[in-house]
């Protein structure tokens, strides 16, 4: 458990210090905007693949609470969800900047940046995570996985917020626009009124992320090692 605990520390310091920190721009400077994200891209893969190996090296001796197959239901459910969020933020990303500059006087591109996904939330692939470790937590109750998960959990949830942040101090105005028509907590903004659902704007989203579903979920074992039961 203390080499998980490391590893996820480790994760979580490189993935948050370095790029919310004074860090960031100095190597930026140093290494071009280039060389920083080949840089980053390095530590991140370097630190993911050392948090699986010490989670699947770890025994799992410690239950938080009592399995019960009932739980199981909670990813089978979410996942869905998380999957066509995660299809519609890469669809998204794709298409266009986030927030696009001049969208605070340009109705056009400001209509065209909140539609789709983002009429949801504009943290679509951070959410994806939120509800995957969270949904996994429940599921599986030994410490080992709680405080694996929660590590992808805590990134999603804290990097969204420093995200938020960054954007709102680089774009100003153009940010504002963006922010007042979107919510980070989902359908938050269409509660409020801020933004209407377009169901048919999802419809592409929806198909890839069910596609995902269910190839992951017949490839569980395969890529987990754990097969999914009923």
């Amino acid at each position: 458990m203390s080499e998980l605990l490391f590893a996820g520390a480790l994760f979580l310091a490189t993935h948050l210090g370095i790029s919310n920190s004074p860090l960031r721009p100095m190597l930026m400077r140093t290494l071009t905007e280039r060389g920083y994200q080949g840089l980053y891209s390095l530590v991140a893969l370097v630190t993911v693949v050392y948090l699986v190996m010490a989670y699947n090296d770890a025994p799992r001796l410690e239950y938080l609470w009592n399995l019960d197959p009932r739980l199981y239901w909670v990813p089978k459910l979410l996942m869905l969800p998380a999957f066509v969020l995660f299809a519609g933020g890469l669809k998204g990303a794709a298409q266009t900047a986030s927030p696009l500059p001049g969208c605070a006087t340009d109705e056009a591109a400001l209509a065209k940046l909140t539609s789709g996904i983002n009429r949801v939330t504009r943290h679509p692939v951070q959410w994806a995570f939120i509800l995957w470790a969270a949904s996994h937590i429940i599921a599986n109750g030994d410490a080992v996985s709680v405080v694996f998960f929660a590590v992808f959990l805590l990134l999603s949830a804290v990097g969204s917020l420093f995200a938020d942040r960054k954007k709102a101090a680089a774009y100003g105005e153009d940010w504002q626009a963006f922010a007042a028509a979107t919510s980070h907590l989902p359908f938050a903004a269409v509660v409020a009124g801020r933004n209407k659902m377009a169901w048919g704007e999802l419809g592409v989203p929806s198909a890839l992320g069910l596609a995902l579903y269910i190839g992951v979920f017949w490839g569980h074992e395969w890529l987990s090692g754990v097969g999914i039961y009923w």
